[in-house]
Parts: C-alpha cells; structure tokens; sequence
C-alpha cells in the first residue's frame, strides 16, 4: 500500500446552505489540488447545468459559483492509504470532523453525498437519525457508469435546498 492520502479542507462558508461530500481525493484532484479535478468526471458539468451557469474550467471561478449558490464541498474521509482512485481500494481510513463543521455551518439545511462509499460512511458517522437530511446522488466518477443524463436528473434534487 502506498502512503496515506489526505482530504482538502472544506470549501464553505457561513452563507452555505448544502454540503456536498465526496468519499476522498482521486489521483488526478491530489495531483492538481481541486476538487473533482480528473477531466471525465462530470461533477462541475453538472453542477453548472443545473445552476444555469457558464461551464469554465477556471477553478477560482468554479469555487466562487459554487459560493454564490450556497454550496459546500468536503470529503467524508480525511485521510486513508489508497492505491489509485477506487474507493473499493481505500483502507485505513480516519474520518473528516463532519459533525463539527456542521455545528460551525448552522446555514446548511441538508447534506448530498456523492456516490455509495461517501453516503456509507458518512450513515456510519452521524447515524440514519441525524437532524439534517442525507440524500445518496449518483457519483459522478467516470467509473461509475450510469449516463450523463441520468446522473443529472438525479442530482436535480440539489435545488430543493437552495435559494
């Protein structure tokens, strides 16, 4: 196993509203230090889809729209050994404090994990009865190999938080 890998810290701020969580970095966003930075995951095309915003691959300008729309990103998992970028592959995994940032971020109403390992986790962390909602969205991995259109319609009920 290759050396522990690390979670960025949390993009938020005090106006966001949904926290969307990840499991952890892939190889390509720990090289390149962004979030959901490999160029076939579709996270930021969707993202800007359903915010009607103009797609860039500006990082600074992705951060500052996803600011503007009220929306958090973090990772379940803040530090694991990983070979490559499965989840199937992480061991040893050590949990991001998502609780306390929670606490911290009273503004945010409801929590999106992206894809199984992010939503299994995070159950296991705050429990089915915790006091926000935890909705499971298709992950927008290019491994996981649902369609585009799909993966979008599902992700729509990111809006029904959102101002």
């Amino acid at each position: 196993m290759q050396n522990r890998i690390s979670s960025f810290p949390p993009l938020i701020d005090i106006q966001s509203e949904i926290l969307i969580l990840g499991s952890v970095p892939g190889v390509k966003s720990l090289e390149k230090q962004q979030y959901y930075a490999h160029p076939q995951n579709k996270f930021w095309k969707i993202i800007f889809e359903l915010l009607n915003e103009d797609f860039t691959e500006d990082y600074s300008q992705r951060i500052a729209t996803i600011k503007k729309h009220h929306i958090a990103l973090w990772d379940v998992i803040d530090s694991c050994e990983r070979k490559g970028s499965l989840d199937s592959e992480i061991r040893n995994e050590e949990a991001n404090q998502i609780e306390e940032l929670l606490e911290e971020y009273p503004n945010v109403k409801a929590i999106f994990c992206n894809g199984g390992k992010s939503y299994k986790n995070l159950l296991k962390l705050l429990g089915k009865e915790y006091k926000l909602p935890i909705f499971l969205l298709p992950s927008t991995s290019p491994l996981h190999t649902v369609s585009f259109e799909k993966k979008r319609e599902e992700w729509k009920r990111i809006l029904e938080f959102l101002v």
